[in-house]
């Protein structure tokens, strides 16, 4: 059973940063639990105002659903005082079944991911959520990036016919998209920054009603990630930009050197502080030597 309705979740979430914490494998690529819990206990001393389990940066794409009822029940388990976020993802039958896992394993919402490899109109896309929001009593917030994304249009009838859809997060990065969204359903939704890596995209997306965002490198330098997000939310421009131009862009510098480094750049930060996290599984591949030293180095120096 969850522990915080849809409204308090919505609130929760719109007031601070947001944890999307890896998950953690073996080196036979099993899930790691133990080590996944020990590391949910440290991140949970820096005050995150949400924990996604088993999200993007948790390789939702490579977990069984088997894995993904665990490792949120692992979650749910070992975070009491904020909301836990669980995924729901792939075709919309698969969906509805990973909505009902993460209400069986107590989670405090959904986050629903887009449908699994095909396109589909916005009629399609609004049966999708709407048939996982009426299949579950949690709040859900709706994805929108790849081949799912939402119209004004659409998130106005969404927010309308589901009461339980409580968010919504852009991986888009389309200013007037976003803009629209907000003018036609204003604060009715908690609005989430998803573009990798977030917080490049963070100020300008506060005016636009976008109060907070997963920040993937919470996961290392979690200090250093509510920092910013304060100065983000204090509109202190300075501070912002002197971050991004000491960290964080050349922190994207190193992650776009590969297709699907958002993630692995992620573990191997894991690496550089000592909290080692396992590989990122197949497809993914894990930084080189020559990144991981650059990152490490990079690490060091983060700004204060």
């Amino acid at each position: 059973m969850s522990r915080f309705t849809p409204p308090e979740v919505a609130e929760r979430l719109a007031g601070g940063l947001l944890s999307f914490p890896v998950t953690h494998f073996r080196d036979d690529l099993s899930f790691d639990e133990p080590a996944y819990r020990d590391n949910l206990g440290w991140l949970g001393q820096f005050g995150a105002a949400g924990l996604f389990a088993a999200g993007g940066t948790g390789e939702f794409f490579s977990l069984t659903t088997a894995e993904v009822e665990q490792v949120v029940t692992a979650a749910v388990q070992e975070v009491r005082d904020v909301p836990v976020i669980a995924p729901a993802g792939c075709g919309t039958s698969t969906a509805v079944e990973l909505a009902r896992s993460a209400e069986r394993s107590g989670a405090d919402a959904l986050l629903l991911l887009p449908p699994y490899l095909t396109a589909a109109t916005q009629e399609g896309l609004r049966a999708h959520v709407r048939a996982v929001c009426e299949a579950t009593d949690l709040g859900v917030i709706v994805y929108s990036r790849a081949n799912a994304v939402y119209s004004d249009e659409t998130v106005a009838r969404l927010a309308e016919d589901c009461p339980n859809l409580i968010g919504f997060k852009d991986g888009v990065g389309d200013i007037e998209r976003m803009t629209r969204i907000y003018a036609r359903v204003g604060d009715r939704l908690t609005y989430v920054g998803g573009l990798p890596t977030a917080e490049t995209f963070a100020l300008p997306y506060l005016e636009m009603g976008v109060t907070t965002y997963s920040s993937a490198m919470y996961n290392f330098v979690p200090e250093f990630a509510l920092r910013f997000y304060d100065a983000v939310r204090r509109r202190d421009r300075a501070a912002v930009y002197r971050y991004l131009n000491d960290f964080v862009l050349p922190y994207c510098d190193i992650r776009n050197r590969a297709n699907g480094y958002a993630v692995s750049i992620v573990k191997a930060g894991m690496r550089a502080i000592g909290r080692p996290a396992g590989p990122v599984r197949a497809p993914l591949t894990d930084l080189d030597e020559t990144e991981q030293e650059l990152l490490t180095e990079l690490i060091e120096k983060v700004p204060r």
